[in-house]
Parts: structure tokens; sequence; C-alpha cells
């Protein structure tokens, strides 16, 4: 008889994390109920109002106005919208907006809509790059404002909310004037830092946010656009959302997403406070466990403004990253190595490299995200399994080096 498989132990929250039960009950009831929001009888007009009202909730929570909270299949969606949209309409009102100014630290639901509009729309980029620690401080937006032409050339800055690799939180409230003093939109990518930090999306021109990262239905998602802002759709057809992203809407999702975001709202200090707890526990003891092992980005003990409350990323000497996931999640831990839109992709993070990280200890990078229904007994069950799973890996990581003497051969 083999033996049992280990108890699961999920610590990727980042990545997505489990549906609360309140918005499955949301969802399940709207999925029971018929109506199309566009359509003008009663079941349309009941599913409109259901829309409505959550777009009001959803406002309410965010710091927008109801009529600025566009729906979007999710966080992807929603940064493409703003990034291409907006560079399409600058560009289009004035010819000699040709440039994106953006920080090296960006999702690549941001950095690849960006690299498109390089290569098919003649566009400039200036990136902004963190200190050692992810952080964005004024002067270096400032400086790449002031770069490549001026500010006049720039169509839109883009600097995330907080980092979804290492969890940084980033100064956008005091970035996004910087912008705004010179009329350029400026656009932040909000997903990891909704119910984890303070957000007011009404402190920039366009915001993002997603659902599955809040307990929310997995394919929703919001941009709020501000009312002077008029991206060009990527989509055409019923002219829904202020004809910026047109297609059916989805009600139930929409539900659902408005109750989860609500619920992260409300209960973000509370989360938060939580959360920071069982994160200081989990990297103190992993670094008494191997004097070797160094955090990423910013972290003091007790503090949730600065770094994600929930964000734990470690920098393991002499073992590849994905060597010590694969370990780990065969002792039940499901964990990553970084951005999980780029899994299983065998090269170091953007973001370490960005942040000045040699590229040689990028490799050993290691995410644990901690979110609703983590514990204690989930910090104690990785601090177990750590050990063995380092010792795997760096003799993995030792075998497949070539000796001295084949190197010198």
């Amino acid at each position: 008889m083999s033996a049992p498989a280990p108890p699961r132990v999920y610590l990727d929250h980042a990545a997505t994390t489990p549906v609360l039960d309140e918005v499955i009950e949301v969802v399940t009831r709207e999925m029971r109920r018929t109506g199309n929001a566009s359509s003008l009888h009663d079941p349309g007009r009941r599913a409109r109002r259901v829309v409505e009202e959550s777009r009001e909730q959803i406002g309410e929570a965010l710091g927008v106005r109801p009529s600025e909270v566009i729906f979007t299949s999710g966080g992807t969606e929603a940064d493409n919208l703003a990034v291409k949209g907006t560079y399409a309409a600058r560009r289009d009102a004035d010819p000699r907006r040709d440039r994106l100014v953006v920080a090296g630290i960006e999702h690549h639901a941001v950095l690849d809509p960006v690299e498109h509009l390089v290569e098919h729309a003649g566009a400039r980029v200036t990136w902004v790059e963190p200190d050692a620690e992810g952080r964005i401080g004024a002067d270096a937006l400032q400086a790449a404002l002031d770069a490549d032409g001026g500010p006049g050339t720039a169509a839109l800055v883009s600097v995330m909310w907080a980092n979804n690799e290492v969890g940084t939180v980033l100064p956008v409230p005091d970035l996004a004037p910087l912008a705004r003093a010179h009329g350029i939109p400026f656009h932040s990518d909000a997903v990891q830092a909704l119910g984890q930090v303070p957000l007011d999306l009404g402190q920039v021109d366009l915001g993002v946010v997603t659902g599955h990262k809040v307990g929310g239905p997995l394919g929703a998602g919001v941009l709020t656009a501000g009312r002077d802002q008029a991206p060009v759709p990527l989509t055409h057809g019923g002219g829904q959302e202020r004809g910026l992203r047109s297609g059916t809407l989805d009600t139930p999702a929409i539900a659902g997403l408005a109750t989860a975001i609500t619920h992260a709202t409300e209960r973000g200090a509370e989360h938060a406070a939580y959360l920071g707890g069982l994160r200081d526990a989990l990297i103190t003891g992993a670094l008494a466990l191997d004097p070797g092992i160094t955090v990423s980005g910013p972290w003091t003990p007790g503090d949730t403004s600065t770094r994600l409350p929930g964000n734990v990323h470690l920098r393991v000497p002499d073992c590849e990253g994905d060597s010590l996931l694969y370990l780990l999640d065969a002792a039940g831990i499901a964990c990553s190595t970084g951005s999980a839109c780029q899994a299983g992709v065998p090269r170091p993070s953007h973001v370490l490299l960005a942040m000045g990280v040699p590229e040689a200890q990028a490799r050993g990078a290691l995410r644990l995200t901690l979110g609703h229904g983590s514990t204690q007994a989930d910090v104690d069950a990785v601090l177990a399994a750590l050990p063995p799973a380092l010792e795997r890996a760096r003799r993995a990581h030792a075998a497949s080096r070539p000796s001295a003497g084949a190197r010198s051969a």
C-alpha cells in the first residue's frame, strides 16, 4: 500500500485564492435567474439592476464614482485596455505623445502590451527602474518624465500599486500627481494591493483590480477610468461599459465580484494584521533555518505598509527555485517562484533583475503568499518541510554543475 499523500498547504494566494462562501452563494443565486442586462423587458431590467447596484457597491469600496467602474474579464484585459487604449487615444490627439513611462517591475499584463505597442505602434518606452527593495521614488519618476523628449512626449505613466513577486508596496499616491501635473494619465495595476493595503483608486486616472485575488470569481475584474479618460476600445459590438468594453455583461460574476471587493475592503485592516503576523513568523523561521537565505523587498517585523502583509519572498543560495517548488509540492506545500503567468519558464525573474539581484541569486527565488484560510499550522508545515527540500535541491544543483576538471578541459 502506498503512503498517504501529505496534507495540502496552500501558500500561493497571490496567484489565486479560494472563492468565499458568500460569493458562491451570490453567484449561484444569480445563475439561476435569466436576464440580459441590455434587454428592456422585466428580466433584463432586473439583471441591469443587479449590475448597477454592484457597480455602485464597487465604486464606493474603491473610492471612485460608479460611472468610472468598467467591468472586464479580469486584470489582464483591464491592463490591456488601459495601456493600449490610452496610448492610442493620446497619440491620436497629439502625435508627439509616442512615449510610455513604465515601472521596470510591472506584471506581464502591463509589460506585454507595452512591448506590443513598441513593436506594432511605434511607441517608445522609458523604464523607471526600482531601488534594491523594489521601490520607485518621486525622483526616479520625475527623471523618467523629463527624459527622452520631456513630459510633452509621454502618453501614459504606469506604476503598479504593489508588486506581485516581492510584495513591495509602491507610493502611488505620491507618484500620480507628478504625471497629472503634466496632463499625463496615470495608470496603476492594483491587483495585489486590494484587500491588503488601503486602496483609493480615485487617486489615479486608470486603476485595475480583479476578483480572484480576493475570493471572488475567476474571469471578473474592473478597470476604473476617470470621467475624462476615453481609451480607444479593444473590442467593438454592443457598446456596453461606456463603449469601452462591448460584450454581454456577466451578471452572476459581477454580483460575486462586488461581494468579494466589499468583503476585502471592509475587513482589510483586520486581515492585514492577521496575515502580517503569519508572514513575520514564516520569514523569521526561514531565516533561522539557514543563514544564507535572504528576504527580497522591504521587511520590518510588524510593518504592513511597505510590504504586502501576505507576501514572503525568499532567495535561497546554491539551488534553483523550480527545484524547491517541486520538492515542496511533493511535501504538500503549494507555492511558487514568482509570477504564476511565467510558471515553468526557466529564466530568472525580471523583477529581481531590475532590483539589481545577480542572475545566480535570482534563480533561487521562492514566493510563499498567505491569504484567507491561512493559519499558523500552515507556517509550521512549511518550516518543517523546508530543511529536507533545501538539502535535496542543493544536492541537485551541485550535481548539475560541471566539475572543476570538466571546466578546465
